[in-house]
């Protein structure tokens, strides 16, 4: 990065990306929750340009391409990342603790890993040093709205 790409908004602004507006929550829950200087985002979904509908649908290995799987896990991870702004302020206040990764996938698709290397790499793209992460990705049978992938996260509010 450069000099220029000192802040996690300049970062994304590199990436040709803009931080998207809060997504309301789909059900019954709060899209973050602070406790003490730990904040915990709620599953994010890969919500397209008006902010209702996933931009990516479907099962993985079942229609949807590693690469399209990809880019949702990416979309929900900045979905994961407007939340955490909207709850702190500034991108610059956070940590990456570790990311969860859901993947809407056929009972035989392998590379879960992979589609979540989406989520990880903008995170840590955006965040730089802080953007590192533990991790899990897992393979389910569903999401809400038949997303492609739903990302979670939590993060350590620096002082």
């Amino acid at each position: 990065m450069t000099a220029s790409s000192d802040t996690p908004l300049a970062r994304l602004k590199e990436l040709g990306l803009t931080l998207p507006a809060a997504a309301a929550p789909v059900a019954n829950y709060v899209p973050f929750v602070r406790t003490g200087a730990l904040l915990f985002i709620s599953g994010q979904l890969p919500l397209g340009a008006n902010g209702v509908d996933p931009a990516h649908k479907g099962k993985l290995g079942a229609g949807v391409s590693l690469e399209a799987g990809q880019s949702a896990a990416r979309q929900a991870a900045l979905n994961v990342l407007a939340q955490a702004n909207a709850a702190v302020g500034d991108l610059a206040k956070l940590r990456a603790v570790r990311l969860g990764g859901y993947v809407n996938s056929a009972p035989d698709f392998a590379s879960l890993p992979q589609v979540v290397n989406g989520a990880s790499d903008l995170v840590a793209a955006v965040l730089g040093e802080n953007g590192k992460h533990a991790r899990f990705a897992v393979g389910v049978a569903q999401l809400p709205l038949d997303a492609a992938v739903e990302v979670e996260g939590i993060f350590e509010i620096l002082p």
